[in-house]
């Protein structure tokens, strides 16, 4: 870690297998309504999980934690686990009094090459963390900061917007929302979207050019 603190409180899963980050960007060539669509909408986060600056897309594979009420240390010792192409992903509890993310770990993501962070909590710093060209999506925006104290849990299951996010899954963002998919299940999900897409762009030629169509 970067700073000065006692993680002994912070436990860290094994290492764990990622989704193949160029099968994720393939996924993430479509939107996200159309991924759950595709996926009878299992997956997608609720909606009160939000892009909090102005860069609402992203796309990578799960860094999950499991933070204490108010507290960041365990975001510290994870992002010790990030490698390209990894996406924080933060149980923090719902806790909107105290941010557990700002600038700094920010700063920290970006040279970790951290394509986006997802907190079921608060962050802070919104304006920094848009400059730093990194998405951010929380529950909320409040300029408390957090302790530093743990414990917490790195690489573990967690569950964040009301869905279980596994270390190594894929995770996609843009303005609509957030869908977490198995690693397993994506090539899978990639020829369900190649065909749902052709289907709906088939029927946009036909509404445009003035044919009669069911449904809406």
């Amino acid at each position: 870690m970067f700073i000065a603190a006692d993680a002994s409180s912070i436990s860290v899963s094994p290492g764990w297998r990622r989704a193949p980050i160029g099968l994720v960007d393939a996924v993430a060539a479509y939107p996200v309504a159309l991924i759950g669509d595709v996926t009878a909408r299992m997956g997608m986060m609720t909606s009160v999980i939000r892009p909090q600056n102005g860069l609402p897309r992203f796309a990578g594979t799960v860094l999950p934690v499991l933070t204490r009420d108010g507290d960041n240390l365990a975001i510290h010792r994870g992002l010790d686990e990030a490698a390209p192409g990894d996406v924080l992903v933060v149980d923090a509890h719902a806790e909107t009094n105290r941010a557990v993310f700002g600038d700094i770990l920010g700063e920290v993501c970006v040279v970790r090459g951290v394509r986006g962070v997802v907190i079921d909590g608060a962050t802070r710093d919104v304006d920094e963390l848009e400059r730093l060209g990194l998405p951010v999506f929380a529950r909320a925006v409040n300029p408390a900061g957090p302790s530093k104290a743990g414990p917490g849990v790195v690489g573990a299951p967690v569950a964040v917007g009301n869905v279980v996010c596994r270390a190594g899954d894929a995770i996609v963002a843009d303005r609509d929302g957030i869908v977490v998919l198995p690693a397993a299940a994506l090539e899978e999900v990639l020829e369900r979207l190649s065909a749902q897409d052709a289907f709906e762009n088939g029927l946009r030629a036909r509404i445009r050019g003035g044919d009669a169509v069911d449904g809406g």
